[in-house]
């Protein structure tokens, strides 16, 4: 008998966490995006090349195919 108790409250713990939705905040998440696209933007920048490497004629951003 006491395995059909079990299986139930096992079952019940299941369907609980399947269909748990938890409260999202939405302002949280806004603010955690603008920062990670901040850190991209201003690491994209620091990647470019110097302006003496492109006066020597390299620049790894030139469009080979002059469009």
């Amino acid at each position: 008998m006491g395995r059909g108790r079990q299986k139930a409250k096992a079952t019940k713990q299941a369907r609980e966490i399947k269909y748990y939705t938890p409260d999202t905040d939405l302002t949280a998440l806004e603010r955690e995006l603008a920062k990670t696209r901040g850190d991209r933007e201003s690491s994209s920048r620091s990647a470019r090349p110097d302006t003496d490497e492109r006066s020597r004629g390299f620049d790894p951003y030139e469009d080979k195919y002059g469009r």
